[in-house]
Order: C-alpha cells, then sequence, then structure tokens
C-alpha cells in the first residue's frame, strides 16, 4: 500500500483502521496506533519511530507498509525527507531540494537570545500584542509577537533560550513553538539550543539568568579540575535527558578553547591549558551529549537521547593580546608569539572530531570573533567566521570537517564603539555592507549566523553570489549549508516527534539523582593547595568567625552596573548547621574567609581615552595596585578603523582590582584572629598571584562555581579533596607579563610558604600531594 494519506485523531481512528483494511484487502498488517494528549497527538509505529503531531497543524498521516508518516508539507506523497526509514542524509538532501531560497535562508539564522517569558522591551525583552509581558495578559509559555515573526516571516528554525520560568513553562513553549512552524510550509521543526545551564551560579555570558530547576555542576573549569573524563561523560548524558526535557536539541557547548592565556575572562568556560586534558574532557563531554543508546537510538549512535554540540571556538579563541576579549573591538586581536598555532588545535582534532562514540565528530563548530593574525599565509586578517584560510582551507579543507559551522553571535552589524559589549563584530570586514559581510562569510565555508533573526541580508548575499556566480551555482552553496543544518535536527528525530509530556519534563528535569550526581561532581572539583599543620578538617560544632564580604559598585562583563553590596560571602543559615557563629574573633575557633579572584577589567578604560590616553590597560592578577612593567612596549598586532595608531602597548599603566578589599579581608583576619586558624575559600575563574595572601592563610581551599554546602562538607571532613589545578598559578606579574598568549605551561609559579608549587596538576588530600593515575597521565612537563 503506497501514499495512503487521512487525517488521524482519535475520534475517527477506527474510520482510519476500516479505511486501511478496505484499501489493502486485509494483506497488509496494521502496525501503528494513535494515543491522543491534550494538544497533539502520539502515533506509535509498532517496530518504527513513534511520531507526534499537533491537532491544530492539519498534519495528514500517511501509511506505507502498515507503518505511520507525517505528511509535512501536505502534498498527499510521502516524500523521502518524511520517510523516517531512510539515513538522515538522504532526508536532509531530498528536503534542501524542496526548499525556496527564503526557506534556506531562515534556516541559516540563528536567533537572538530568547527568554521565556519574555520580560521588558531591553535585552532578551519581546511583546504580547504589542503590550508588554506583564500587562498583556499572556501566559508563561506563550510565543511572543517577535517569536511569531521570526519563525513566521522571517522562516528562523534555531532559537537560542536563555532563561526559562520552570521546566513545564519551558515544555508547553517548546510545543507552542513546534506547533506553529509544523503548520508552515514544509513543516520544518525548530531546532531550540543553549549556553550551559548547569552551573550552580548564572553566568552573564554563558546562560544569562538561566532558570529551571536544572542540576547543578561546576563550570567547565570545576569540571576539568575532576581530571576525569568518566565523570564528563556521565555529566554529559545527565544534561541531554535535561536538555530534551526542556525542548533543547543542541548545546552551544563545550568551550574547548585552551586556556593558555591567563588573563583572558572567559577561562573559566575552558577545560584548562593543557592539550590533551582539554582533548579527552571534550570527546567525553560530546559523546556523553551526542549518544543515543538502545529504543532511544535513531541510527549511528543518534537519537532522542542525544544533543548536538557546537564545539567552539574554532581555531581557539584563548589567545587574545594581553588577555583581552574579542567580544570587545579592543581585544580583536588573537597572536601567536609563541608559534604555536598548531597546538591550539588539539581539542579540535584529537578531542571534538574524533570521538569514541558511534556519532564520531561534533555536529557543529563555532569560530571566535577574533582576528588569529598573520596566521593566513595571503596575508588578509580577517576575523575567522570571515577568513577563507581559517573555514574552508583549514577547517573544511585540511581537516575535512563537514558538518555545521555557525558564527558567534553579532559579527554581522556594522561596529559601535570600542568598549560596548554591544557591537557588531566584523573584524576586517567593517567596510563592508551588512549583506555583503553574509556573502562573505558564507562563502569562506560557514552555514549560519548567530544572533540574527532577519533574512534579508542572507536574501541580498544570495542575489550578490547570483551576479558572481550565476542562479544554479549559488543555489547549490545554499542546498549544501541547508543539508547540514538539517541533518542535525532530523538526527535528534525532531522530524518524527518535537512535542514533549509536560509532566514527564518536570520529572526528569533535576530530579534527585541528577541532583546527587552533579553534587558529588563539585565535591571532586574542590582543589585544596594549602593545609599547614593539617588545620582540616576542623571539627564539626566549633565556633567560627566569618568577616562579611564588602563588593564595590561596579560594573558586569557585558558593562552593566553592579551594586555595592555587605554581606555574608556564604550561606549563613547551612553554617549554622555545622558550627557555632561568631561576630566576635577573640570568641572563634577559625575564622573562614570566602573571597574571589581580583577582578581588574577587560583592559581597556574609556576614561582614558577622555583624558588623552589610547584606552588600553593592563589586566591584572593581582588585588593590589599593578603597573605594568616588562609588558610589550609594541604590541603585536593593533589597529582598527575608529583608531589613529596601532600600537596597543600598556607599559606603564596601573590598574587595580575593583574587588581589592577581598584581599584586605584576608589580611584584616589574619591579623585580628593571630595564631587561630584562618580558611580562605576562594571561588576563581582565571590564574591568580597568590603572593599577596598566601602566607595569611593557615588553609587555601579553591572552587570553581560550587554550592557552600560542597565547601563546609570538605572543610568538616565529610568528604576529602580531590580535584587538581587546571590551570598554572603564576609567581608574579612579571611571568604573566612574559609568557605568551598561545603556549601552555610556560610560567614561572608559585611555591607556598609550605614548599608546595601551585603548577598544572597540583592538588593537596588529607595525606599530601596528590599522586595518581591522573597525574600520572596529565602531568608531562
Amino acid at each position: 500500500m503506497k501514499n495512503i494519506f487521512i487525517k488521524s485523531t482519535a475520534k475517527n481512528f477506527l474510520l482510519i483502521i476500516c479505511s486501511t483494511i478496505l484499501i489493502t484487502g486485509c494483506t497488509q498488517k496494521i502496525k501503528w496506533k494513535v494515543t491522543e494528549s491534550v494538544n497533539f497527538n502520539t502515533v506509535t509505529n509498532d517496530g518504527g519511530k513513534t511520531l507526534g503531531y499537533s491537532k491544530s497543524s492539519n498534519v495528514i498521516l500517511l501509511f506505507d507498509d502498515g507503518y505511520a508518516f507525517k505528511d509535512l508539507n501536505k502534498n498527499g506523497t510521502l516524500d523521502k525527507y518524511e520517510d523516517w526509514r531512510l539515513s538522515a542524509d538522504s532526508r536532509a538532501t531530498d528536503l534542501a531540494s524542496k526548499m525556496s531560497i527564503e526557506q534556506i535562508a531562515g534556516l541559516m539564522l540563528y536567533s537572538r537570545h530568547q527568554s521565556i517569558p519574555a520580560r521588558g522591551r531591553g535585552y532578551m525583552g519581546g511583546t504580547y500584542g504589542g503590550k508588554k509581558y506583564d500587562e498583556s495578559g499572556a501566559k508563561p509559555a506563550d510565543l511572543s509577537d517577535d517569536q511569531i515573526k521570526f519563525l513566521t516571516d522571517d522562516n528562523v528554525r534555531h532559537v537560542l533560550l536563555t532563561s526559562v520560568e520552570s521546566p513545564a513553562i519551558a515544555a508547553e513553549w517548546n510545543n507552542n513553538a513546534q506547533a506553529l512552524v509544523e503548520k508552515l510550509g514544509l513543516g520544518i521543526p525548530v531546532n531550540n539550543s543553549s549556553d550551559p545551564r548547569h552551573r550552580t551560579r548564572a553566568n552573564a555570558e554563558y546562560n544569562a539568568g538561566a532558570g529551571g530547576n536544572i542540576s547543578m555542576w561546576p563550570g567547565s573549569l570545576g569540571l576539568a579540575a575532576t581530571f576525569d573524563p568518566d565523570l564528563i561523560k556521565a555529566f554529559g548524558n545527565v544534561a541531554s535527558k535535561e536538555y530534551r526535557a526542556l525542548g533543547i536539541t543542541t548545546a552551544l557547548s563545550p568551550q574547548i578553547d585552551l586556556a593558555t592565556e591567563p588573563r583572558w575572562n572567559r577561562v573559566n568556560g575552558t577545560f584548562g591549558e593543557d592539550p590533551l586534558l582539554s582533548s579527552d574532557l571534550s570527546r567525553a563531554y560530546i559523546d556523553g551529549f551526542q549518544s543515543s543508546y538502545n529504543s532511544d537510538e535513531i541510527d549511528e549512535g543518534w537519537g532522542f537521547e542525544s544533543v548536538n554540540t557546537m564545539v567552539k571556538h574554532w581555531p581557539g579563541g584563548g589567545t587574545g593580546e594581553g588577555g583581552r576579549d574579542a567580544h570587545f573591538i579592543y581585544g580583536k586581536f588573537g597572536v601567536y608569539p609563541g608559534q604555536n598555532f598548531e597546538e591550539q588545535l588539539i581539542p579540535f582534532l584529537d578531542g571534538a572530531f574524533k570521538l569514541e562514540g558511534v556519532t564520531k565528530t561534533a555536529s557543529a563548530v563555532m569560530p571566535y570573533y577574533t582576528i588569529s593574525y598573520n596566521q593566513d599565509p595571503s596575508g588578509e586578517n580577517l576575523a575567522n567566521a570571515y577568513s577563507k584560510y581559517i573555514i574552508h582551507d583549514l577547517l573544511r579543507e585540511k581537516y575535512g570537517y563537514d558538518g555545521v559551522v555557525c558564527t558567534d553571535w553579532g559579527v554581522t552589524p556594522d561596529p559601535g564603539e570600542l568598549g560596548s559589549f554591544f557591537t557588531g563584530k566584523c573584524f576586517g570586514a567593517e567596510d563592508l555592507s551588512i549583506a555583503e559581510r553574509h556573502y562573505m562569510v558564507l562563502m569562506a565555508g560557514v552555514d549560519q549566523f548567530g544572533g540574527n533573526n532577519e533574512a534579508e541580508p542572507i536574501l541580498e548575499a544570495f542575489e550578490i553570489g547570483k551576479a558572481e556566480h550565476g542562479e544554479a551555482a549559488i543555489r547549490t552553496r545554499f542546498e549544501q549549508s541547508a543539508i547540514r543544518l538539517l541533518k542535525n535536527i532530523f538526527r535528534v528525530g525532531l522530524f518524527e516527534n518535537p512535542y514533549l509530556e509536560v509532566e514527564e519534563s518536570t520529572k526528569i528535569v533535576g530530579n534527585p539523582e541528577f541532583m546527587a550526581a552533579g553534587y558529588e561532581a563539585q565535591l571532586k572539583s574542590i582543589v585544596m593547595l594549602k593545609n599547614k599543620g593539617n588545620s582540616l578538617p576542623v571539627s564539626k560544632n566549633m565556633t567560627v568567625y566569618i568577616p562579611k564580604r564588602f563588593t564595590p559598585a561596579g560594573r558586569n562583563f557585558m558593562g552593566g552596573p553592579t551594586p555595592e553590596k555587605l554581606d555574608y560571602p556564604i550561606n549563613i543559615e547551612i553554617v549554622k548547621k555545622l558550627f557555632k557563629i561568631t561576630e566576635d574573633p577573640n570568641q572563634a575557633d577559625f575564622a573562614l574567609v570566602c573571597i574571589n579572584n581580583p577582578n581588574s577589567g577587560g583592559g581597556y578604560n574609556t576614561e582614558d581615552v577622555a583624558g588623552g590616553g589610547t584606552g588600553y590597560l593592563p589586566i591584572s592578577l593581582q588585588y593590589n595596585e599593578y603597573t605594568a612593567e616588562g609588558s610589550r612596549i609594541k604590541s603585536i598586532a593593533g589597529g582598527d578603523p575608529q583608531e589613529g595608531f596601532t600600537n596597543r602597548s600598556y607599559e606603564g599603566k596601573s590598574v587595580t582590582a575593583s574587588n581589592y578589599t577581598d584581599l584586605q579581608m584576608v589580611l584584616n583576619t589574619r591579623k585580628i584572629m593571630k595564631d587561630k586558624p584562618v580558611i580562605v575559600s576562594l571561588q576563581i575563574s582565571n590564574p591568580l598571584v597568590f603572593e599577596e595572601f598566601e602566607k595569611a592563610a593557615t588553609a587555601i581551599l579553591v572552587n570553581f562555581g560550587v554550592q557552600d554546602q560542597a565547601i563546609l562538607n570538605i572543610i568538616v571532613g565529610n568528604n576529602e579533596p580531590s580535584g587538581l589545578l587546571p590551570i598554572q598559578m603564576p609567581e608574579n606579574m612579571a611571568t604573566v607579563e612574559s609568557q605568551a598568549e598561545d603556549t601552555p605551561h610556560d610560567m614561572t609559579v608559585y611555591e607556598d610558604s609550605e614548599g608546595n608549587v601551585y603548577d598544572f596538576g597540583f592538588g593537596l588530600n588529607w595525606k599530601g600531594i596528590i599522586q595518581d593515575d591522573r597525574t600520572s597521565k596529565y602531568i608531562r612537563y
């Protein structure tokens, strides 16, 4: 029986069966059944794939060999792309050939950050019926005006989700979005994505206030501190299940740049500076996210529990000169004074592109904003997404990568102020029009544009290509990207069933098993650097003095204001369950001081420009005032259309950490506690200079973003510290200035008062320096 189609609901189920029997003359066995939910129907194929479709989308069921299929384009014919028995490659190729250029252009878009619900009118804001959310009467899971527009008018099918009110709301919103697009055109589902969501604290860049009761794990640098690929793979398995329950099928992670520049403000998102460790952890992370097993597998390891991974940032973004970051124009140059460009590729080539699992390779890659300075043999210095050498010649041709390449967010808009986070990052292509930039990026071998909801510039890019190469050639180029993008949607089963059971989602996300696994990982990520006189662990019910931490007013990574604050730096209610608390140091048995690593800014200051300077300042890894000495008199790279100079040197300039009071808190506590133990709990996102305060600390525990309870459990000995440093700690700022931005393990490291050296792979347990299988494998320097 071929291409029989019937509109299917539970009410006419008997009619369908009777019709099928009459048509087939009882020669075909019926292998499917329909189950009705509140808003969508589920079709179970015996021995085949489960289908889901909205009651409002007018989808027709087709039947072949006793199985049911969705007629997504509603033409009454079972097209190849609708046939779940075929490979993702065959289906994607068929569908791409049927798509209009407008539809392909929409597929190439990746939405700006979306908050569920959209509150306000600013960043991640939106309206409902032209009104603010709080004034509209809309439900939290309703689609905003902007979301309806870009899904409908611009054919967007890739959506970046940030904050969600709850797992239930996320699941409902997903169902609403999928029902909308299922009605349209070819019925291509939405591929929702997310930056990392499992950290114990929200991060402005990576999860932008992500909500949802999701399991809590250490950040990437904390995962790296476990030196345990099996743990990271287990995290991927858990995270993928929670993502799928939230309607998320692409992870904009892992960030596998080598953290070879210690001042870079994205070190905390990496797996550290070591190529071998980063490769092993990258491979494990991606295998955990992408793999489906048993009945959940569709084909070649992909399936209904798989989440696409988008590794970032090719070819490595951790080489910004002076530690400056390329989210800002002043940080647009990645430099290679150690001639180690190839070493930066190792986590990609030996990790992300060489998986142990059946899926074989990461499904997508994101280039960084940077200009990989003087690496293109032609002499061109373009941002990586624009560079034919970086994308086509290296990634595509030399290394054979044929997955999706998506730009980082906002590489095609016009540039704004040098010191602004919210500015176009079209480095090297500032003189081109927005449409010309899109065309240049496409011809370099990129498939998709991050943070762009509007199809118009891509359609204009098509016209440019048509004029230069002819319609057939540019159509072929567009279809090439469409096939890559569609394969990632087919592989995870979205064409079969993109809908979620809301109650099931609430059971999966943040369930006790996942929470326990995340907490155990947090404990394993904590590194003990110092334990003078075996002062740790301490006995429960002792009396502790915890000084309140003062945080001066400042600005966050994106430039937004942060208020002044004076408060306990740790959950005091948890502390009370373990210790007696006193405000009088004389009554205390020991002190617990909680601090963060120094924050001296991003290396640029507009006030310096206003005062006649260049704006460039040092990035310091110490708390006290630092005046740059021994830095480059002439920068390796420099120059921007907005600058009348090319030398970005900051030699002789000074900067002080905004949280210098953290240092004062440690030193003052040491003074008032006299000879009593002072335990320092330090949350870090970068290496730092320990010389300023180490001698004042009796014990030092380092974490990379964990729950307070995990730190306290180490302090009282409920758990033994086992973490290892995934990055070096410098002796002083002189060694930071002399190290090469592209070279791992090249700093003189700090030696503490106990004779321990804070090098890569160092950590203490109750017995002393940790020496085990992990250190034997990874400490090679």
